[in-house]
């Protein structure tokens, strides 16, 4: 289930983030990994996340996610082993909350990629999962929300 989407502008934000490139099938062994190296980087520099970490997925194919590993942070930090210092520009964004298992997201991107069509909206081919509130909280995954951001072509 999806909420009601939105149009929405966002706001200059600077992350860490790790890049990766992995065969579909792979995504749930590094995802994990992946997070608690980025996180490990900015606790080593004595940096708080500034907010729910997010991963970019940078175009979609049905075979290889291409994606960043991605943690808010509000100060700069020096870059280590594979985790570099990243700055989203303010962008134009179509947004919904899926509430649920992770299993199911990728029906809600179908849904919610409808909606964005149906709009007329135009998308760009990348596309932003943002973890508000996950496996962290409890099993019971309908407590689960993932927001979700298609940024659109000006």
């Amino acid at each position: 289930m999806i909420d009601a989407p939105q149009i929405t502008q966002t706001v200059s934000q600077l992350t860490a983030n790790l890049h990766l490139t992995v065969q579909r099938a792979e995504i749930s062994n590094v995802m994990g990994p992946g997070l608690s190296e980025v996180r490990a980087a900015i606790a080593a520099q004595g940096i708080a996340a500034a907010g729910p970490w997010f991963t970019h997925h940078l175009k979609m194919d049905p075979d290889i996610f291409d994606f960043e590993i991605c943690v808010p942070i509000t100060t700069r930090f020096t870059a280590t082993g594979r985790v570099e210092l990243g700055r989203w520009p303010p962008t134009t964004v179509a947004r919904t909350v899926y509430h649920g298992a992770y299993e199911g997201l990728g029906s809600a991107w179908g849904e919610f990629d409808r909606w964005i069509a149906a709009g007329g909206y135009t998308p760009r081919p990348d596309l932003v999962e943002c973890y508000v509130v996950g496996p962290e909280s409890g099993a019971d995954a309908s407590g689960w929300r993932t927001q979700l951001n298609r940024p659109l072509v000006d």
